[in-house]
């Protein structure tokens, strides 16, 4: 027992040692680069190609072919990858989900360009660079980690050379801010080169020390070597040793597992579970632990959407009709363009709609095939035998609610720590159910009774595709789409909104699951059989690819998707489309919204340079004869402003649009239904520092109160306690009598409570209306006629209305945020720097219409460095500093003390 022992252990370590170099290449890829190296499992796959080719084809000696293929090949995939895809996204600040979709981009490339080159099969020819014993592994991985690990450790003192440190300083200062660091004297390029080519050298050394002994083809050693993700993530992107003990200690478990032979009805499950440990621990690593990587899903689009023109729609609705007209092998080919559409258009709704970024979905097209040849057979539990069609349409009910698996860690993550819990759901699927016997074997798949034909099948699959198309529609239209644009814009906007973003995010999930189930149940109707390599996670990164780079947001390229895939992998050698795929996906950076969003965005510009333009004599007829609109630059009046506030008020909101507001006196009484805003003791922490320390404050209704403070003071943190998106440490926020502590901010938002951001939170691909339109849906009260109040108050009402707000200044946009937030009919306003960015016309109009509103008994917040439009607006001015409040008062007595001591604010 103990030589079996000790057996098992070795061949763990040896396991566990390769999983190591895996662990400490991602790490420090992500401590140089701020990325997630999703193609290292690509880089080491090429690199044991490389290996091979060298060695067996070309004869070479074994060392000759290593030094080429680990000193020469995997440094320069590296350089070159940070030379010609990630410098460009780096220099020009590109949004982080960019990056990852580049990252992902250069995995499907790799893959594609390996099946082109040595095609498809396995090879097992791969020479071994190091023996089988598990010491020569270990020892490489050891060396590997103390070495990095001595670069890269934080300064300690005297006691520790300065040249150990220097570069992991640079490192750091690199990822926190490129920008910064090179004003600093910091050479950003040579830094994140380094770290791209030492990341790429070591998965290729992983590559050609695991090629031996596992499978070796263009899809599953990259998968195999990123379920290992684990072991970088358990530490967090950050700690080696904790990288190196977790994969060998993971090694070593499975390898003892293996001695385990469980029985009875969960003995398959047990033993898939004993020999896949590493993607147990990536569900566990990504469910579980600390998120890495919480910035914003997707890049944000620029601009707003151009119309698709109906031309397009008529040339795609020919071409998906022409294969009725073929036969044979090409119509049996042409059955699976629709059926793939269907599950691109899931990554339609959840990633280009929602902004959710999705790996996952080839798991719930894989079940929607499963469950439809499971409950056709009637190996269903519980049920019998059903036809193929009822059985497709109740797998479809029953794979929906598991989109949760996703949409639930959803709700808590974004970007990079989204995109790990998806592709976790996506492999343990995989292993779990698709590669089981006890689950797929013996299993075949038919067709519905009446389509058995090709042409028959090709009828039902258009009918099921144009269902399809009708719920994305209307997924993509209407208060639901404005909400889900609004997601996908900015998601702290959203909320503020009043929007319910965890429940739209099931919702995105769940329907994109639904979807999925669908398109996967037809592909396999359509092939006759249960595939499971057909849904494996490689795939499903292809098709994430795939809708990305050809318009995450657009119905008409996941068909155009669908189509080049389907087409290409059946017209040319295997490998071309997801070549082609990785080649747009890694210059993602240069056409964020896809290349057909930027073709259909040039020709926009193209008409409008075009465009017949009057002569002088043309302009001065027009003149005399129709007189200037009202346009989008007229600035704001308060006609109107007696209707934004709650009801009563008319007599004070008169009065302040005449600009007579009342200064003597107490102020007028609050309608009965405007409640104070209040803070008890407030104290939040951010990891061990105080940032507010007793704050006791209130915000009464018809009083504009102010905070001021220098940077650092504490005001921002005040201020997200107040709306919900930050949990004070200690203490309550009450609106009147009711305890809002531990509400959310779209709670707050239909309770009363509306707030705006020091950084603009608009949705740039929505129109100013539909901006306002959002606030208006999921506010306090929902008045039809809220959102023309709130536009007419802020000047909106003209032409500018139908513009979208990508294509507005910063003024228009200070408007088009408070007129969102006014729409709702809130009680309780809150302004975060009302006035940045606004010229003195516009600082004096927004000081009108918030007067207005204090008149009509709003209770305002105001968070403001500008010390005249304080001393101008408010009637009430606390001072902070270190946490806590110093000062408070009439904005005469406060300012003056402020100032008499040079507070800078």
């Amino acid at each position: 027992m103990s030589s079996l022992t000790y057996d098992l252990t070795l061949a763990g370590l040896s396991v566990g040692s390769a999983a190591a170099l895996t662990g400490i290449g991602l790490i420090v890829t992500y401590r140089a680069t701020g990325v997630l190296n999703f193609a290292h499992g690509a880089i080491a796959m090429v690199c044991a190609y490389v290996l091979r080719q060298c060695v067996v084809e070309w004869g070479w000696p074994l060392w000759a072919g290593a030094t080429v293929t680990l000193l020469l090949v995997a440094p320069g995939i590296g350089m070159a990858l940070e030379r010609f895809v990630f410098r460009p996204l780096a220099v020009l600040g590109s949004d982080p989900a960019q990056t990852l979709v580049a990252s992902i981009g250069v995995f499907v490339l790799l893959v594609g360009g390996a099946a082109l080159l040595w095609g498809q099969g396995a090879r097992d020819d791969v020479p071994e660079l190091v023996s089988a014993d598990p010491w020569g592994q270990l020892a490489v991985a050891l060396l590997l980690a103390a070495g990095v690990g001595a670069v890269l450790r934080p300064s300690g003192g005297h006691l520790r050379p300065p040249s150990w440190t220097r570069f992991g300083r640079e490192l750091r200062a690199v990822v926190d801010d490129r920008q910064l660091a090179v004003l600093g004297g910091i050479d950003a390029d040579r830094v994140a080169a380094a770290g791209w080519a030492f990341g790429s050298f070591t998965a290729g050394l992983t590559g050609v020390l695991l090629a031996p002994y596992v499978r070796l083809d263009p899809y599953g050693m990259p998968l195999l070597v990123m379920e290992v993700v684990a072991v970088a993530v358990a530490a967090r992107m950050r700690s080696l040793p904790v990288a190196v003990v977790t994969a060998l200690a993971i090694g070593v478990a499975q390898s003892q597992l293996t001695r385990l032979h469980p029985s009875g009805w969960s003995a398959p499950l047990l033993q898939a579970v004993s020999t896949n440990l590493f993607v147990v621990a990536l569900l566990v690593a990504a469910l579980a632990l600390p998120r890495v990587g919480t910035r914003d899903a997707l890049p944000r689009t620029a601009t707003a959407r151009v119309p698709t023109p109906p031309g397009a729609w008529i040339v795609a609705t020919v071409l998906f009709l022409l294969p009725l007209g073929f036969a044979g092998s090409d119509l049996h080919t042409s059955v699976q363009v629709p059926a793939l559409a269907v599950v691109l258009l899931s990554l339609v709704v959840v990633t280009g709609r929602g902004g959710q970024i999705s790996l996952g979905q080839a798991a719930y097209a894989g079940l929607g095939a499963l469950f439809t040849a499971l409950l056709a057979a009637g190996r269903f539990p519980g049920l019998p035998p059903l036809p193929e069609l009822a059985a497709l349409g109740l797998a479809v009910i029953l794979v929906a609610p598991l989109g949760l698996l996703t949409g639930w860690p959803a709700i808590s993550r974004r970007g990079l720590a989204l995109a790990l819990a998806t592709f976790a759901v996506g492999v343990g699927v995989s292993r779990f159910v698709f590669a089981q016997p006890y689950a797929i074997s013996g299993l075949s798949l038919g067709r519905p009774t009446g389509f058995e034909g090709d042409r028959a099948y090709y009828v039902l699959e258009l009918t099921l595709l144009a269902a399809a198309l009708l719920t994305t529609w209307l997924l993509r239209r209407g208060r639901t789409g404005r909400a889900l644009a609004a997601m996908r814009d900015h998601e702290s906007g959203a909320s503020a909104g009043g929007v319910q973003v965890p429940s739209l995010k099931l919702l995105a999930f769940v329907s994109g699951a639904a979807l999925a189930a669908l398109g996967g149940g037809l592909l396999g109707m359509g092939l006759r059989a249960f595939d499971p390599a057909a849904y494996d996670p490689v795939r499903g990164l292809l098709w994430f690819a795939a809708v990305v780079v050809l318009g995450a947001d657009s119905t008409l390229g996941a068909l155009a998707a669908a189509a080049l895939l389907v087409g290409l992998d059946a017209g040319a050698r295997g490998g071309v489309a997801a070549a082609l795929i990785g080649v747009l996906a890694v210059l993602v950076g240069r056409f964020p919204g896809g290349p057909y969003e930027a073709l259909r965005t040039a020709a926009a510009r193209l008409r409008l340079r075009r465009r017949a333009r009057l002569t002088a004599l043309g302009a001065g007829v027009r003149r005399r004869v129709r007189p200037p609109e009202r346009g989008a630059a007229s600035r704001p009046t308060l006609a109107g402003v007696t209707a934004t506030g709650p009801a009563g008020a008319t007599r004070r909101s008169e009065q302040a649009a005449a600009g007579a507001r009342p200064t003597q006196g107490p102020p007028p009484a609050p309608p009965p239904d405007v409640a104070p805003l209040t803070t008890h003791h407030l104290r939040a922490r951010y990891d061990g520092f105080t940032a507010l320390d007793d704050v006791t404050l209130t915000v009464p209704p018809g009083h504009i109160t102010a905070i001021i403070g220098p940077n650092g003071a504490g005001k921002s943190t005040l201020f997200h306690c107040l709306a919900g998106t930050h949990r004070p440490a200690h203490g309550q926020v009450l609106l009147g009598t009711r305890n809002i502590t531990r509400l959310p901010a779209h709670a707050r938002t239909r309770l009363g409570i509306a707030r705006t951001f020091q950084q603009l939170a608009v949705f740039p691909s929505l129109t100013v209306a539909d901006n306002v339109r959002v606030g208006a849906e999921h506010g306090r009260v929902r008045d039809p006629a809220a959102v023309e109040r709130a536009l007419r108050l802020l000047g909106l009402d003209g032409p500018v209305r139908a513009m979208p707000a990508a294509a507005l200044p910063t003024g228009t946009l200070r408007r088009v945020e408070l007129a969102r937030a006014l729409a709702g009919s809130p009680r309780v306003l809150l302004l975060d720097e009302p006035a940045a960015g606004l010229d003195t016309a516009e600082v004096t109009a927004l000081t009108r219409v918030l007067k207005a509103l204090a008149a009509d008994g709003t209770a305002l917040l105001v968070v403001e460095h500008d010390l005249d439009l304080v001393a101008d607006l408010a009637d009430t001015v606390h001072v902070m500093a270190a946490g806590r409040i110093v000062a408070s008062g009439p904005p005469d007595r406060v300012l003056d003390v402020a100032g008499s001591r040079e507070t800078p604010v």
